[in-house]
C-alpha cells in the first residue's frame, strides 16, 4: 500500500524509459540540425530577476510565471522567478555579453521551461523548449527570417516521419493592411481576432467584427483578408481586388511587409524548400506583442488534430527593456514536450528507436562474464551502449527484460566464451546474425 500519493503532480511530464528514449532521441536530433546550420548552443538560468522576466511579459503570461519564494520571505518579498521562455533570457544574455560576441549571433537553446497553465491534455507546466535565434547589431538582414524558418523546418523533419508546412506571415504587412481599410484605432482588437478565427465559428468572427462598430464594407475586407492564403501573387491578387495600393519600394507598413513575404518566400525556395511545404497565411498573425515583421507556424498537414508543431517570427524591440542599443533578432521555437504528447496520442512516434539501449549481454555462468565485461567495453568504445543482465532464474525471464530495454540481445554461455564466437539477435526483427568475439 503506498504511504503517498507518488503520481507526478498535474501539469508535469514523466515518461517509461523506452518513451524517455524516443523523447530523448527527438531532442537530441533536433540539436544536431541546429548545429548542422550553424547555431551556437548556449543555455541561460532556469532562475532569472523578476524585473528582467516581468519587463516583457505582462497579461496572461505574467499570471502564468512561476515566483521563487525563499523559505524566509513571503511571496511578495520575492525578486526572483522561473523561466517561462527561451526569449526574453536571450534579450538579457546579449546585453550582457554583446561585447564577446560576433554579429549577427547565431544560437540555439534547448532545455525546461516553466509556466503556470491550467494543465490539460498536452499542456504542461514544466516543458521543454528547442529554439533557434539570430541576434543582429542595429540590423538584420531579412535573409536570416528565411533561414530560421528553413532550420526550424529540417529540425522537425527529422523526427517527424510526416510532411510538414510552414503558414507565414508579416505583422507589419497585417498592420499596414488595418491602416489602408480605416481601421487603425481597432487595430489591437482586429489582430486578436483573426489570432483567434480558427478557434471560433466564422459566424462568432463576424460578431466580434461588428462589435467593433466597423463598416459593413470593412467586416467585409477583413474577413476576405482572414481567408486569403497562397502565394504572394495570391495576396497581391487580395490586395487589388479590394483596391489597396502598394509599391515594391514604398515606406508605408504594406508595402514594407509584402516586399519582405516576397523575399522570404523566394530566400525558402533557393535553400530548398518546396512550395507545397510553405503557405503565406493571413490567418497567421502570433500573439506575443514582440513580433514586429515575420511570423510562423508549423503543422502536419495530413494530421490537423496535431495543431501547431511550433513557430516564432521576427523582434527588433525585445531588448529595449534592457539597454539603449538596438538588437533586433528573428526566431523559432519547437515546444518539444507538447509535440511530443501529440505525436504519441496520435500514433506518429517512431517504435522502432524505442529501446534505449543498443546491446543486452546474457552470461549464462560465471565463466562468461569475463567475456561480457570485455564485449560490453567494445561496444562502449565503439560509441555503443551495452548492459550485462545476468540470469538469475530463467533464461527466458532474462531475455525478456533485455527485449524491453535493448534493440539486440546476445547470450553467453561455456559454448560460445571456448569458440569465440556468438550470435546477436535483433529484437524488432527476430534475426540473428553470428559475431565474433576476438
Amino acid at each position: 500500500m503506498k504511504k503517498f500519493n507518488t503520481s507526478p503532480i498535474s501539469g508535469m511530464q514523466e515518461l517509461l524509459p523506452e518513451k524517455q528514449a524516443i523523447f530523448n532521441d527527438y531532442k537530441s536530433k533536433i540539436a544536431e540540425v541546429y548545429h548542422l546550420h550553424g547555431f551556437l548552443n548556449i543555455e541561460t538560468p532556469t532562475i532569472d530577476r523578476n524585473e528582467i522576466l516581468f519587463a516583457k511579459a505582462g497579461g496572461d503570461t505574467e499570471k502564468q510565471i512561476y515566483r521563487v519564494i525563499k523559505t524566509d520571505e513571503s511571496a511578495e518579498d520575492s525578486t526572483e522567478s522561473l523561466r517561462f521562455d527561451h526569449t526574453v533570457p536571450l534579450a538579457r544574455y546579449v546585453v550582457e555579453h554583446e561585447s564577446d560576441l560576433h554579429f549577427p549571433f547565431r544560437v540555439s537553446q534547448i532545455g525546461r521551461n516553466f509556466r503556470g497553465e491550467r494543465p490539460q491534455k498536452g499542456r504542461y507546466r514544466e516543458l521543454y523548449q528547442c529554439d533557434v535565434d539570430v541576434v543582429g547589431r542595429n540590423t538584420l538582414p531579412i535573409f536570416y527570417d528565411a533561414q530560421v524558418i528553413y532550420t526550424f523546418v529540417e529540425a522537425v523533419k527529422s523526427f517527424v516521419k510526416t510532411p510538414v508546412l510552414v503558414r507565414i506571415n508579416n505583422r507589419k504587412f497585417v498592420s499596414g493592411f488595418i491602416e489602408a481599410i480605416g481601421a487603425v484605432n481597432q487595430e489591437q482588437d482586429i489582430n486578436s481576432i483573426i489570432d483567434h478565427s480558427e478557434k471560433v465559428p466564422a459566424e462568432k468572427t463576424l460578431e466580434y467584427l461588428h462589435e467593433l462598430g466597423l463598416t459593413e464594407d470593412t467586416v467585409v475586407k477583413i474577413t476576405t483578408f482572414i481567408d486569403t492564403k497562397g502565394s504572394v501573387d495570391d495576396i497581391k491578387s487580395m490586395l487589388d481586388n479590394m483596391g489597396l495600393e502598394y509599391t515594391d519600394d514604398g515606406l508605408d507598413n504594406l508595402s514594407q511587409g509584402l516586399a519582405q513575404l516576397e523575399i522570404v518566400s523566394a530566400d525558402l525556395i533557393e535553400m530548398g524548400l518546396n512550395t507545397n511545404e510553405f503557405v503565406i497565411d493571413m490567418k497567421i498573425v502570433r500573439g506575443l506583442d514582440y513580433y514586429t515583421g515575420t511570423v510562423f507556424e508549423g503543422l502536419l498537414p495530413e494530421h490537423p488534430e496535431v495543431g501547431s508543431i511550433g513557430g516564432g517570427g521576427r523582434y527588433d524591440n525585445l531588448a529595449s527593456n534592457f539597454t539603449d542599443q538596438r538588437f533586433p533578432g528573428v526566431g523559432a521555437s519547437i515546444g518539444l514536450t507538447r509535440l511530443f504528447y501529440i505525436l504519441n496520442e496520435s500514433g506518429l512516434v517512431d517504435k522502432e528507436t524505442s529501446a534505449p539501449i543498443d546491446y543486452a549481454i546474457i552470461p549464462l555462468d560465471a565463466s562468461a562474464y569475463k567475456t561480457a565485461y570485455q564485449l560490453a567495453g567494445k561496444f562502449r568504445g565503439e560509441g555503443q551502449s551495452a548492459t550485462i543482465i545476468p540470469v538469475e532464474k530463467k533464461l527466458g525471464d532474462a531475455m525478456k527484460v533485455a527485449a524491453s530495454i535493448a534493440k539486440k540481445g546476445i547470450v553467453l554461455g561455456e559454448d560460445e566464451v571456448k569458440n569465440g564466437s556468438c550470435k546477436v539477435k535483433d529484437f524488432s526483427t527476430g534475426d540473428q546474425t553470428p559475431l565474433e568475439l576476438k
